[in-house]
């Protein structure tokens, strides 16, 4: 399995922010693989600068780690899930995996047909759950 990490960013009011996927067209988490020689914080601050243009503040705690060989279609992936506060204005820096970022209210998620396994990562992260799946 290849490790990555996934990041549930957090607009200073509350509202969560999704990135369109240009493979699927689907809404999903921000996040992506693990380079060499980064640690997962790196990774998530990396990743969240080029798929969405924010800045990553600070983690605030982790949602669980996801390792279902069915979790991704394309590889065996092992996902690092955290909560992140972020910050700035939306700027898609990686044009070719994403299409779109918009920020939800908790309420208004477009639950139930997100990328991956993101409608689990997030079901569990509004439960309050810390998950080892």
């Amino acid at each position: 399995p290849i490790p990555g990490t996934t990041v549930i960013p957090l607009l200073p009011d509350g509202r969560i922010v999704l990135i369109r996927r240009r493979d699927t067209g689907q809404w999903g988490l921000p996040g992506g693989l693990i380079d060499w020689g980064e640690d997962i914080t790196s990774a998530a601050k990396r990743e969240i600068a080029e798929e969405t243009g924010l800045q990553l503040l600070q983690i605030r705690r982790l949602v669980g780690v996801y390792s279902s060989m069915e979790r991704d279609p394309r590889i065996h992936s092992i996902s690092v899930v955290v909560e992140a506060d972020v910050e700035g204005d939306f700027a898609i820096q990686d044009t070719l995996e994403v299409s779109h970022v918009q920020a939800f209210l908790p309420g208004d998620l477009p639950l139930g047909n997100l990328s991956h396994d993101h409608d689990q990562q997030l079901g569990d992260y509004l439960k309050g759950l810390t998950v080892l799946a």
